[in-house]
């Protein structure tokens, strides 16, 4: 994890990818359809993706740009060799690592680093994240930190523990299904809604066909955004009150129906 980390604010700085999560707190149960899977996940080849909603492949990018109150933003998600090993269950599950950073008005204020397991039946779950939050150049907390397991060497000390890996998508999800990619106690807490399957999306790194449109709740709140995701490629678009944004440029590739 430490050399991780300095690998990543030393050669990544210079671009930019958020975290786009809600901050939750309450409790929540949501509803169980045959597409989420409800019993315990197994990981027995944790790092070979094959979602076609949460693809990752190490070296790739995606650039997004937008507007967040008012600032403007650009984000990249930058897809590291890099994987980090959690002892759950009984065993060790390796994840592979996910750097988002986030400029606004060409400042930076945020770098998280985000952990993502394959499960065997294609889902994939999110173990935490550590976030460094910015101001002029510094960092100035780590809200948002967790993990499965709590922190470990290099981590922010604030990090809070889970106990379990939260469920990020669905192998096949479906209209209507519902899940919690963030479950964190006095945390981030996530409800995510699949609304529409099969959409079409233009944004200005193309145009995207059987999109799925999800409805993200703060569960604390009722705050909501929706996002688009594109077969192959994940995330395409993003809208809340307040903020926008829209990929601009990657290195995946759509797949073909």
């Amino acid at each position: 994890m430490t050399s991780a980390r300095k690998w990543t604010l030393a050669a990544l700085v210079p671009v930019a990818a958020a975290a786009l999560l809600a901050a939750l707190a309450g409790s929540f149960t949501p509803d169980a359809r045959a597409s989420v899977p409800s019993g315990t996940p197994v990981f027995s080849n944790p790092t070979v993706f094959d979602n076609p909603f949460s693809p990752f492949r190490p070296g790739a990018f995606r650039v997004f740009t937008g507007k967040s109150d008012g600032a403007r933003i650009v984000v990249i998600d930058a897809f590291l060799d890099d994987t980090r090993d959690f002892d759950w269950g009984g065993g060790t599950v390796t994840c592979r690592v996910l750097q988002e950073t986030e400029f606004e008005d060409g400042g930076l204020v945020e770098i998280s680093l985000n952990y993502f397991a394959r499960a065997d039946d294609g889902s994939v779950y999110y173990f935490g994240e550590t976030v460094d939050n910015y101001e002029d150049g510094v960092v100035v907390d780590n809200d948002g930190s967790w993990l499965v397991g709590g922190p470990g060497g290099g981590d922010p000390v604030s990090t809070a523990a889970v106990d379990d890996p939260a469920l990020f998508m669905p192998a096949n999800p479906e209209e209507d299904d519902e899940f919690m990619p963030e479950n964190v106690p006095d945390g981030p807490r996530e409800l995510d809604r699949v609304v529409r399957e099969d959409v079409k999306v233009k944004v200005p790194a193309g145009k995207y066909e059987g999109c799925i449109e999800v409805l993200e709740t703060d569960v604390a709140d009722g705050a909501t955004e929706k996002k688009w995701y594109a077969p192959g490629v994940g995330v395409v678009r993003g809208k809340a009150r307040g903020e926008n944004f829209a990929l601009v440029a990657t290195t995946f590739s759509a797949l073909e129906e």
